[in-house]
């Protein structure tokens, strides 16, 4: 297809020819599937991102600006999609790590015969921005200056996060009084 044709079609497509934009689907479906099955190793998930492109091709064509080719522009969409596939799964694999690591340490405790207090599991389920600030004031009795300083915060941010945080444990260990 030459590029007259597929300008042709994209400016079909956006005035709503929904044969043109099946058109425009067919001509740059395996292309996409090739370059996914490239970066992602994995056919299958290639698949499942092609696919996923193609909807956000459907529903963002009228977006498309013919300052770069059609091809880089879906391009540019499947990348963006296998990057915020990535950054899921690795907040999924850290928060499985951390869910681990909590019940090794509450295993140790029961096995030591330690106490184990609720709070801790409480704390572990803030995100480790929230949770530093505190242990850091509450348990070790740091200043808002110094943990301020500790963490390369600001004095105001260190505040609001204890804040929140304490907010959101008395939730969790109060969950009577929602």
């Amino acid at each position: 297809m030459e590029e007259k044709d597929e300008q042709d079609l994209i400016l079909q497509a956006k005035q709503g020819d929904t044969m043109a934009l099946s058109l425009l689907m067919q001509k740059h479906y395996s292309f996409l599937v090739k370059y996914l099955i490239k970066v992602t190793l994995n056919p299958s998930l290639a698949e499942d991102l092609t696919q996923e492109t193609m909807i956000r091709c459907i529903e963002k064509i009228h977006l498309y600006n013919s300052t770069s080719k059609f091809s880089s522009w879906l391009i540019t969409i499947a990348t963006n999609l296998y990057i915020d596939d990535l950054r899921k799964k690795k907040r999924e694999r850290n928060w499985q790590e951390q869910e681990q690591a909590l019940r090794k340490m509450r295993w140790q405790a029961a096995r030591s015969q330690e106490e184990w207090p609720l709070v801790l599991d409480a704390l572990g389920h803030l995100s480790e921005e929230v949770r530093m600030p505190i242990i850091l004031k509450h348990y070790y009795g740091y200043s808002y200056e110094e943990i301020g300083n500790i963490l390369n915060l600001a004095i105001g941010t260190v505040k609001s996060r204890i804040h929140n945080g304490i907010k959101s444990l008395r939730k969790e260990l109060s969950p009577d009084e929602r």
